[in-house]
């Protein structure tokens, strides 16, 4: 009920978690379409990239704000650092606060004047800006990091290095924002460089109890986790895709046409070979360099037509080497046949 400085900077990186999310399940899958040239009609879906910048933004979000206010000489509290944050955000629609609301004449007895409102992606939520600029400032004096440093402790030592004497700086330590924020800035690059697969975990009741489905808690967790649009985008859109040349060397054994060996282009190839085995047009698309399948079945279809293919085609190469061992066999069995024979009659 009491949210502070701890739960700002958490659902920071619940956002900044959500953003890559929705870059990677919604708005990259879309572009691919579009970038392919399949015909597809776009789902709207949140982008949260607003509200990050309200908070990230080097410039005039609301983290750069408190760090200039907690390095600001002469009288510093919260009161001038919400001040600040309401001039800046009088009119941004995920920002709200007791003067914004005065401003636009709504009357909200939940919002304290010490307080502001975030209209966060899995919904709103009110921070109280008391022990904000304490605890952003926290910070670790000179000497007791050299002391840390001078440790015999190797895992003491490798903790501190801001406290070796050669590296000493004379600029103010960074504020525990900042090292958040270039943490979660280390974290992100991290996540956009892999592939990352996503488990969501739904909670059924709040009271961890068994047999217990509680439809209007469920709900929320599948709209605030955008879900929804993912599973409207995964229905519209299409399970498989692959570049013609690798799906082509997979397949092509499936069709006389283009076994063993093709001689047109890759993509001519791939609808040769999906000509043949007659599956619907609305369960294919052919992109500029990929093809698209639509439904999990015709994949699954082509798989197991592949490994019957795959059976038949081990069979006829042992069928063909039985017969060429069995063949060669004779040969030579027919040739000894005849030395020996020609060897006797000139013995006899």
């Amino acid at each position: 009920q009491d949210n502070g400085f701890e739960q700002f900077i958490i659902n920071y990186c619940n956002e900044k978690l959500q953003q890559i999310f929705i870059l990677m399940t919604l708005k990259e899958e879309q572009e691919e379409y579009v970038r392919e040239g399949i015909q597809w009609t776009p789902v709207e879906f949140f982008d949260n990239s607003i509200i990050c910048n309200l908070i990230e933004n080097s410039k005039c979000g609301i983290l750069a704000m408190l760090d200039e206010e907690c390095l600001r000489p002469g009288v510093v509290n919260e009161d001038t650092f919400l001040t600040k944050l309401n001039q800046l955000f009088a009119t941004h629609k995920h920002y709200e606060s007791k003067e914004t609301q005065n401003a636009r004449h709504v009357m909200d007895a939940s919002l304290l004047p010490q307080c502001f409102r975030i209209h966060h992606y899995a919904g709103k939520v009110t921070y109280n800006v008391t022990g904000f600029i304490e605890k952003n400032n926290d910070l670790l004096f000179r000497d007791l990091s050299q002391a840390m440093w001078a440790a015999r402790h190797a895992l003491l030592r490798s903790l501190f290095p801001e406290g070796n004497p050669q590296k000493v700086s004379l600029k103010l330590p960074p504020t525990a924002g900042f090292q958040f924020k270039a943490s979660v800035a280390t974290l992100m690059k991290n996540l956009y460089s892999k592939n990352p697969n996503y488990i969501r975990c739904i909670k059924p009741n709040e009271t961890k109890t068994a047999m217990l489905f509680m439809p209007e808690l469920v709900l929320a967790q599948i709209r605030y986790l955008g879900l929804m649009e993912n599973v409207r985008v995964r229905r519209a859109g299409y399970a498989f895709r692959q570049v013609y040349g690798p799906f082509l060397e997979r397949y092509k054994m499936l069709s006389p046409r283009t076994w063993p060996r093709w001689a047109g282009t890759d993509r001519k190839g791939a609808e040769v070979l999906l000509a043949e085995l007659a599956f619907p047009p609305e369960e294919l698309g052919f992109g500029i360099t990929k093809i698209f399948i639509r439904s999990p079945r015709t994949l699954f279809d082509l798989e197991s037509r592949r490994q019957k293919r795959v059976a038949e085609l081990a069979t006829l190469i042992q069928k063909t080497f039985r017969g060429w061992r069995c063949r060669t066999r004779y040969q030579l069995m027919r040739k000894s046949q005849i030395i020996i024979s020609a060897w006797f009659r000139g013995h006899a």
